[in-house]
């Protein structure tokens, strides 16, 4: 297994870095860009908003797509195709191209995340997943910690070419995408029995053992492509994501602006968006070793998830910069924590056909929750003058998560209609 560890995840880690640089970028870009092309912030809001009603829309073929050709062919053109669409924000001039660009982004991208996480369940035991998840989710807060500045950095080269400095952004940021699209060709091996870098019996005792895993799955519940839509056990888990993604990306994509509005430059906006995410790479990590450790997964995610609404909504009655930024950084700890936990967990209670889009379908209404966020955030921005409501708004998306996830599956342990394994008791 620490074979497999070092050969697959840090190159998911770096691929996933650059999804979520290239997903969460505009956020930077915006500080210059909104002007530039005559962006309100309910027009932002709307354009950052609907990357996600893209990525909704296309979720589920895309990852039907994946398990039928293959993680490796279908993930490389999910990284090329994103790169491209990336790279061409920079050539937006009102806001129908920016909304237009932000759709085909999203439909471009679909699928990659889940299809990432139903990748990692064909290589490893249920017993590692949540510390493998937190460890490959951690290309989030790595994002930001790296990309914010970078992108600060970047919107400093106005004039080059006769482009502005959030073109060239756009530009430099999107060609990773591209040109990992092309490696992961070469070097992602689809499956266990296919890795000709593991010894025979190594490669043998893999393949065995995630096939007596998918066995037993099956046996505790099949679960069908077309169950996938009536089960009540995906809707409870979608919802739980949306929740937490509310106030993800209605934080991540509205932070450099809220931070602008301190009255900094854009240079220092980069530095001091990205302290947020250094706690929460470490909280990630931390917080779901702690979950594999004592198997209480639910638990974990409504503690996160109180942490996340409570940093979030006390911003309210936060007027100093400098304590504004601690309750930030408190809520983003739980929002991360919330999230890498979640997906560490919920691949553990699919089994069958039908876990490819069980997954996509928990994701892709998880994306949804995308739409809503920045869009309500930029409403409430553009109504009232300001961020504060907005940040009260996104704190009823982590309380959704943990009043779902104790209503349903607190009280959910041994029921025939679940998949727990004795490492989910709570």
């Amino acid at each position: 297994m620490a074979k497999v560890m070092r050969r697959i995840i840090p190159f998911l880690i770096l691929c996933y870095f650059v999804s979520y640089l290239d997903r969460i970028n505009v956020g930077m870009a915006a500080i210059a860009m909104n002007k530039s092309i005559g962006l309100s912030p309910i027009a932002y809001g709307a354009g950052a908003s609907i990357y996600f009603l893209g990525y909704f829309l296309f979720e589920v073929p895309s990852n039907l797509m994946m398990q039928k050709l293959g993680a490796r062919v279908w993930i490389a053109r999910i990284m090329i195709s994103w790169g491209l669409v990336s790279g061409a924000t920079a050539f937006v001039i009102g806001p129908h191209s920016f909304l237009v660009v932000r759709f085909l982004l999203g439909a471009a991208e679909a699928g990659f995340f889940p299809g990432l996480v139903l990748y990692l369940s064909w290589w490893f035991p249920a017993a590692y997943r949540a510390r493998i998840t937190g460890m490959f989710m951690a290309a989030m807060p790595i994002a930001g910690i790296i990309g914010t500045p970078l992108s600060g950095l970047l919107l400093g080269l106005n004039g080059g070419l006769g482009l502005q400095g959030w073109q060239w952004l756009f530009i430099i940021e999107a060609a990773p995408a591209v040109m990992l699209g092309f490696v992961v060709l070469r070097y992602l091996t689809d499956r266990p029995k296919d890795a000709a870098w593991l010894p025979p019996p190594e490669r043998e005792w893999l393949g065995a053992r995630m096939e007596d895993e998918r066995r037993a799955g099956e046996k505790k519940d099949f679960l069908s492509i077309g169950r996938a839509f009536a089960k009540p056990q995906i809707w409870a888990l979608s919802a739980i994501c949306f929740g937490a993604n509310i106030a993800n990306y209605g934080l991540t994509l509205w932070l450099p602006q809220i931070v602008k509005a301190f009255g900094v430059s854009n240079l220092e906006t980069g530095f001091i968006a990205a302290i947020p995410s250094i706690f929460a790479s470490a909280s990630m990590i931390l917080w779901t070793r702690s979950a594999d450790r004592t198997g209480k997964r639910v638990g974990h995610i409504v503690v996160a998830a109180f942490c996340a609404a409570a940093g979030l909504a006390v911003c309210v009655v936060l007027h100093n910069p400098v304590v504004t930024m601690a309750a930030l950084c408190f809520a983003s700890v739980g929002i991360y924590a919330l999230i890498a936990t979640f997906w560490g967990w919920a691949p553990t209670l699919l089994a069958g056909p039908g876990a490819a889009p069980g997954l996509a379908i928990i994701n892709s209404v998880g994306a949804l929750s995308g739409y809503v966020g920045p869009l309500i955030v930029g409403w409430i921005k553009q109504s009232t003058g300001d961020f504060s409501l907005g940040l009260l708004a996104l704190a009823m998306g982590p309380l959704l998560s943990a009043c779902v996830a104790s209503a349903v599956f607190r009280t959910a342990e041994g029921s025939k209609r679940l998949v727990f394994g004795k490492n989910d008791a709570i």
